[in-house]
């Protein structure tokens, strides 16, 4: 059929395709409706397409309502190429803000969240993925809100959004602890805030790695005990929070820096692309 600019614009609209695919439909139907209907048997195939690709780039980013609540949200998409276009960053950004304004739980109750008049978050992830041809979904997510709360965003490239992000929590708090907690978690990754928060589990099977290990050496029976428990306390210094040395003060433990500002960590969060934390 002959077309107008009007045409390829109303339908861009309407299907959220890209301008090359809607010229191509406009050709190829006898009329505008039937360019409708090529339009979306091909999305639907392409979005079966891209389910089956895996979405390894994106980005991270965050929202804050003051410093009494935020949340931090990865949103992923395949290729850095899409991670630095306009259309997916404002779609996270906008994702971000609807989930702290409507004090959304977890990841589920983000997904369907009315981000925009009429359409969900999961429904504007669809269209943003058939608009830029690549598989786009919402990652990990995590809210914080009460006590002193604050986030750090970190690029790994100057041109590209970040990929790296630190959400944290403390009671009370100040801006300037708040940064420093926050860059200590994005610098050393921390898996638990305190010694109390590692599972049992967990240091049983540091304490039979550490023994077999110290066996293996051949180090005095008598001594083994000794030897095990140094490497266990070792693995806790490096995975909890308020054990580690300081990135602003390596002579001081996290916790000191802390007891010095009257400060108390309640919680952290730490987003990576492409890593699990």
């Amino acid at each position: 059929m002959d077309y107008s600019a009007a045409d390829v614009k109303r339908l861009r609209e309407q299907t959220g395709a890209g301008m090359l695919d809607c010229k191509n439909a406009l050709v190829e139907a006898p009329d505008y409706e039937a360019a409708v209907e090529i339009l979306r048997v091909k999305g639907a195939k392409d979005v079966t397409k891209r389910a089956e690709r895996t979405a390894a780039q994106g980005l991270v980013t965050s929202a804050l309502d003051g410093n009494t609540k935020g949340v931090l949200l990865e949103v992923n998409c395949e290729t850095d190429f899409v991670a630095k276009t306009e259309l997916f960053q404002q779609v996270a950004a906008d994702i971000a803000k609807a989930a702290l304004d409507a004090d959304a739980a977890d990841r589920l109750a983000v997904l369907g969240l009315e981000v925009r008049p009429g359409q969900t978050a999961q429904e504007l992830i669809e269209e943003a993925g058939a608009s830029l041809k690549e598989k786009v979904e919402v990652g990990r997510f995590a809210r914080f809100e009460g006590g002193f709360v604050t986030s750090y965003l970190h690029k790994s490239d100057p041109g590209l959004p970040p990929t790296l992000g630190v959400l944290v929590q403390l009671d009370p708090g100040s801006a300037d602890v708040a940064q420093d907690i926050a860059h200590q978690v994005a610098a050393m990754r921390p898996r638990y805030v305190t010694r109390e928060d590692v599972p049992a589990d967990v240091i049983e099977q540091e304490r039979r790695i550490a023994e077999q290990m110290t066996r293996e050496e051949g180090k005095p029976e008598a001594a083994i005990g000794k030897i095990v428990d140094g490497r266990v306390n070792a693995f806790l210094k490096d995975v909890v929070l308020i054990e580690q040395a300081s990135v602003r003060d390596q002579k001081k433990p996290v916790k000191k820096l802390l007891d010095e500002h009257g400060a108390r960590v309640l919680a952290v969060a730490r987003f990576q692309i492409g890593q699990a934390g």
